[in-house]
C-alpha cells in the first residue's frame, strides 16, 4: 500500500513538473519568430539544466541505492532534454556578444557537474556518501533558484496585477513542490523534500497574491496616437520583459 502512494504520488509529480518544463516553450517561440533573444537571460536555462543533471546522476544505481529514486531519473530526464533545447535554441539566435556569454557560462556549470560525478563515483565507495555529496550540491542549486519567484511577486504587488504571475502556472509551481514535498517525506529523503519545503510556501504566497491581485491590470493598451509616434518598440520590449520575469519563475521551480 505504502509503494502504491508513493508511485501516485511520484507519477502525480512528474506531470507538474514536466508541464514546468515545457512552459518556456512560449518564450522560445517568440525567440525563434523574432529571431532575437532580445532581453531574456540564458543563465536560468543552464541553472536549471545543471539541477536536471545533478538530480538525474542523484536518482541513478551509481549514487542511489539501485532504482529508489527512480521518477527523479525520468522527471529531470525531460528535463535535461528540454533545458538543453532552449540553451541551444538561445546560442543559435544570440548576438555574437551573447554567444560568448552563454559558452562563458554553460562550459563551466557543465565542467563543474563533471568533477561532481567524476568525484561522487570515483572517490567514495558507497551509496550513503555519494548522496550525500550530490545531494548537498542540488539541495544548494535548487534552493537558490528558489529565489527567482521573489522577483516575480515582487513586480505583482508593485503594479498591482497578475500579469505577470499567470494562473497555470503558479497552481503547476505549487502543485509540483507540494508532491515532490510529501514524496520526499515518504521516502525519507531529505535532498528530495528539502527544495519543496521551500518552495511550497512560496507557492502559496503566489495563490494569495494571485487571489487578492487578479483584477488588476498593469499593461495598459496602447493608444493609436503613441503607436504613431513609434513607441510600437517599446511597447514590445516591455512585453519581452514580462516574459523573462514569468521564464526566471518557471526555472526557479523545476
Amino acid at each position: 500500500m505504502a509503494e502504491t502512494i508513493r508511485l501516485g504520488v511520484a507519477v502525480l509529480g512528474n506531470a507538474a513538473s514536466v508541464a514546468l518544463y515545457a512552459a518556456p516553450m512560449v518564450t522560445f517561440r517568440r525567440v525563434i519568430r523574432k529571431k532575437s533573444t532580445e532581453e531574456f537571460s540564458c543563465f536560468p536555462y543552464i541553472i536549471g539544466l545543471l539541477n536536471c543533471l545533478l538530480f538525474t546522476w542523484y536518482g541513478l544505481p551509481i549514487v542511489s541505492y539501485k532504482w529508489e529514486n527512480f521518477p527523479l531519473v525520468t522527471v529531470n530526464g525531460v528535463g535535461i532534454l528540454l533545458e538543453l533545447s532552449y540553451v541551444l535554441i538561445y546560442f543559435w539566435y544570440a548576438s555574437a556578444k551573447g554567444k560568448v556569454k552563454v559558452a562563458m557560462t554553460a562550459i563551466p556549470v557543465l565542467l563543474v557537474f563533471s568533477i561532481i560525478a567524476a568525484v561522487s563515483a570515483f572517490a567514495f565507495h558507497d551509496n550513503h556518501h555519494r548522496k550525500l555529496l550530490v545531494g548537498s550540491i542540488g539541495l544548494g542549486v535548487s534552493v537558490a533558484m528558489y529565489g527567482s519567484p521573489l522577483i516575480v511577486m515582487k513586480k505583482v504587488i508593485q503594479t498591482k496585477s497578475v500579469e505577470f504571475m499567470p494562473l497555470p502556472l503558479s497552481m503547476c509551481s505549487f502543485l509540483a513542490t507540494v508532491l515532490w514535498l510529501i514524496y520526499g517525506l515518504l521516502i525519507r529523503d531529505i535532498f528530495v523534500a528539502g527544495p519543496s519545503a521551500v518552495g511550497t510556501p512560496l507557492g502559496i504566497l503566489q495563490l494569495v497574491l494571485y487571489c487578492k491581485y487578479r483584477k488588476g491590470s498593469v499593461v495598459e493598451e496602447p493608444s493609436k496616437g503613441d503607436l504613431e509616434k513609434g513607441n510600437l518598440e517599446k511597447v514590445d520590449m516591455e512585453i519581452g520583459k514580462v516574459e523573462m520575469n514569468v521564464t526566471n519563475h518557471m526555472n526557479g521551480n523545476s
